[in-house]
């Protein structure tokens, strides 16, 4: 047993245990020569040593120079061309993993599909029970930053088995045949320290790199048919993985749907076990923020009940980052301790980004203050979902201001009253900005991501994809293409879009006219501290007997 895993050492590591023999073996010479060299010079005239020391000192500057310019010209060319130095071997070092089971928080659900993989790859005795053959392929996805390679490595761990990790990046290359040599490298690796150590797990982050469906070269250059040989090596791989027991398995993550990768990977038989990995819940969010908080030093006013409600839709990436950037926030302020007011500003941060050092004349506020007002206004008398958290004019990433409302839970399917009210939202700055300046600023539209850009894109959508037009024309038109649509029906859709914007804008402009006192209000205190808080916002609001839609009613 011993000699076999001699050999299979050998095996893997010749190349480094040859590569340091060869040095060895050039530094003795090398010392060998250098002694001979200096006994010989200094057995010759004093005459003839003056000379040599001459010529030395003129030639060996030139050397010096000459080597310094030439040795990065020439190992930048290798590099460039050869991609590192070799066009398809590549050495993946075995990953180390120390990630525990109990130590993965957030992924529930995945982790009880991965328990499974686990329990086969612990227990010869279940496995024989079950058939006799593991799963071979396990493909996790889902959104970035949500935890897919921290559990690939708790399933490393959790088994005791090495990980090799890669990306699906390392199979495409600038010559033909490089992703496939690069492949067979790979899964020649696997092999061997499976033997070795009795299992190995590689691990593909972002497969969709070379995974995505095989088609035909459009033009020159060969690209796209590497890219089904690829794929192509990469399936004849995993065939061969299935028709020898080694204990190898492949784990392969990806951010993209399922059906944008190529269907012979995806077919049952090769992944057999797919994972969806899934933002966290609120209770989940808790957890994490438990974790993260239990790092750092903080203070009793850090409520991770309340962190969790705000940040819906976050990322385990994305609290990670945020409890990170309250500490280096409370560091800046001199401050042991984390408190709240840290982890809202890290929120501020990691959501919408860092404050901008554009300047804004007087005028320009109050014109923002207003565009804004009009959001927040609308946000909290019609939005069935959503509370209105934050009213600022301080520029960040791009945007003069913006009003932030997040939902009191997450939310996976809208009805028609969610919509329509996201519409009236949209257009309330424009009716806003009308009612006091009489005219309007480019704030309103402008592009992607821009005010009027979202209210029409909600009613095309509307009109287009589910059914909600005045016309009653029911379908997917989006399907079929404006192409494919007759001028009449394409006609019918347009004016649907336009009867939802236009009676969602006669509704703003109702309530902006009964409600002006309390525009005048809210801008003005946003224009003085130019930022308002969720007490602020409701104070203000009240004040003026105002109340906000229950939340799950519409009007």
């Amino acid at each position: 047993m011993n000699f076999k895993k001699l050999v299979t050492f050998l095996r893997i590591y010749w190349v480094k245990i040859v590569a340091a023999a060869v040095i060895l073996l050039l530094a003795v010479l090398s010392t060998i020569f250098v002694i001979y060299c200096i006994n010989n010079f200094f057995s010759l005239e004093s005459f003839s040593r003056k000379q040599i020391s001459g010529q030395m000192a003129l030639l060996l500057p030139m050397f010096v120079i000459v080597h310094l310019l030439s040795m990065p010209i020439m190992m930048a060319m290798q590099f460039y061309f050869m991609q590192g130095g070799g066009i398809g071997k590549v050495y993946i070092e075995k990953a180390k993993v120390n990630v525990k089971w109990d130590e993965v928080i957030g992924l529930e659900n995945a982790k009880r599909e991965a328990w499974e993989l686990v329990k086969l790859l612990k227990d010869r005795a279940l496995l024989k029970s079950v058939g006799g053959k593991i799963i071979k392929g396990t493909m996790m996805i889902g959104p970035p930053g949500c935890g897919k390679t921290y559990l690939a490595k708790a399933i490393a761990s959790e088994c005791g088995l090495p990980l090799l990790p890669t990306v699906g990046s390392e199979f495409v290359g600038m010559f033909v045949g490089q992703g496939t040599a690069r492949m067979k490298s790979l899964f020649s690796q696997a092999r061997a320290l499976a033997k070795l150590e009795g299992g190995c797990i590689v691990f593909i982050d972002e497969i969709d790199s070379f995974a995505r469906p095989r088609g035909a070269d459009m033009g020159f250059g060969g690209g796209r048919m590497d890219m089904n040989a690829t794929i192509n090596q990469f399936l004849t791989e995993m065939d061969g993985l299935r028709n020898t027991e080694n204990n190898i398995v492949i784990i392969a993550a990806t951010n993209v749907p399922e059906n944008e990768l190529d269907s012979a990977i995806m077919r049952a038989g090769r992944f057999d076990r797919k994972i969806n990995v899934t933002k966290p819940n609120l209770k989940e969010r808790e957890e994490i923020f438990k974790l993260y908080l239990s790092k750092i030093s903080s203070d009793n006013s850090v409520n991770p009940n309340i962190l969790a409600r705000k940040t819906v839709y976050f990322s385990p990436a994305e609290i990670e980052s945020m409890v990170r950037e309250s500490s280096l926030i409370g560091m800046r302020e001199g401050r042991s301790a984390v408190n709240m007011n840290d982890l809202n500003a890290a929120y501020d941060r990691v959501s919408f980004g860092q404050a901008s050092n554009i300047v804004m004349s007087n005028d320009e506020k109050i014109a923002t203050a207003f565009h804004e007002t009009g959001h927040a206004l609308l946000y909290y008398l019609v939005h069935p979902t959503d509370d209105v958290m934050k009213a600022t004019i301080i520029p960040r990433a791009g945007a003069l201001g913006y009003v932030f409302a997040r939902p009191t839970e997450e939310l996976h399917c809208k009805d028609s009253a969610h919509l329509l009210a996201e519409i009236k939202v949209s257009i309330a700055s424009y009716v806003v900005e009308k009612r006091k300046f009489g005219t309007t600023t480019t704030g309103v539209g402008g592009g992607r991501g821009s005010d009027f850009h979202k209210a029409i894109q909600i009613a095309h959508n509307m009109v287009w994809s589910y059914g909600m037009g005045a016309s009653g024309l029911i379908g997917d038109f989006n399907a079929l293409g404006a192409n494919n649509l007759s001028e009449r029906t394409k006609e019918t859709l347009d004016s649907d879009i336009q009867e939802l914007l236009q009676s969602c804008l006669r509704d703003v402009e109702s309530l902006v006219e009964t409600n002006w006192a309390a525009v005048e209000a809210f801008a003005g205190a946003l224009h003085k501290k130019q930022e308002l808080d969720y007490d602020e916002i409701e104070a203000i609001f009240s004040s003026f007997g105002l109340k906000p839609l229950p939340k799950g009613k519409s009007l």
